[in-house]
């Protein structure tokens, strides 16, 4: 089943980076990746027009999708089985404790231009979610899930693996969507997991990755010198290193020293 194809197809908005996946055998695949059970509750970012709305609900207990788009948000209410809750509200701005309840899963087809600061904000939040698939750019999932040293190791390749196990489920190209993008996107799929240790200040630890990848080719000890971690970088062999030369749990063990 599909979305109503009689109801109101709006046409995609470049202001809000809309490109809605129109291949139903990748939209079966995605769905067969994810692998919806009937006790699951989902948040979707971004419906678009139910493209992958209807068939998680036909799978899954509970759908609460959330669009910015008013012009698409009608349509998809009428179109939906009574399983789906559609909100029009901005991901970046809604409250998501209220559409988050733990235990949830998530699934979402990022906009390109806002990807990072979505994944951010729902790191924030991770203890309510038990895992998510996201399609992302190519090259951001490249970046999710790079090693140190690699050229797109950065910012958020860090943000990531601190707070998640990070997978790359596979590629979908441009032709998949319409409009076509001008690039390949990936589905990454996030499972929350403490796998380098817990965070004892998180907000210590994103000031730490954010000045550290903000002045990338400075050496560590320059670009951390506001937070006088001089002599501890030394101590942990870190000093003359730069930002994407250290590993996640450099970054850690810095804050843990930092914090005591």
């Amino acid at each position: 089943m599909a979305a109503d194809e009689r109801l109101p197809r709006p046409p995609a908005r470049k202001r809000w980076g809309q490109n809605f996946l129109t291949d139903p055998n990748l939209i079966r695949k995605i769905v067969a990746t994810i692998d919806p059970q009937p006790d699951d509750s989902f948040l979707e970012i971004g419906p678009g027009h139910g493209e992958l709305t209807i068939p998680l609900a036909q799978q899954a207990g509970r759908v609460t999708a959330v669009d910015i788009d008013p012009l698409l948000v009608e349509p998809l209410r009428q179109a939906v089985p009574p399983n789906v809750t559609v909100i029009q509200d901005d991901i970046l701005k809604v409250n998501l404790p209220a559409v988050l309840p733990v235990g949830c899963r998530i699934y979402g087809s990022l906009p390109y231009n806002i990807t990072s600061p979505i994944l951010f904000r729902l790191l924030e939040q991770r203890s309510r979610w038990r895992d998510a698939h996201f399609i992302v750019q190519r090259e951001v999932a490249d970046r999710m899930a790079a090693a140190p040293g690699s050229k797109v190791y950065g910012r958020l390749s860090v943000m990531v693996q601190a707070f998640t196990k990070v997978s790359k489920c596979f590629d979908l190209p441009p032709t998949v969507f319409r409009p076509r993008p001008k690039v390949s996107s990936a589905l990454v799929h996030l499972e929350p997991a403490e796998q380098h240790g817990t965070i004892e200040d998180e907000e210590l630890f994103a000031r730490v990755v954010r000045r550290a990848f903000g002045q990338r080719r400075k050496k560590l000890a320059n670009a951390l010198k506001p937070l006088e971690a001089g002599e501890l970088l030394a101590e942990l062999g870190l000093a003359d290193l730069r930002a994407e030369e250290v590993v996640v749990d450099g970054y850690l063990e810095i804050v843990r020293r930092l914090v005591g």
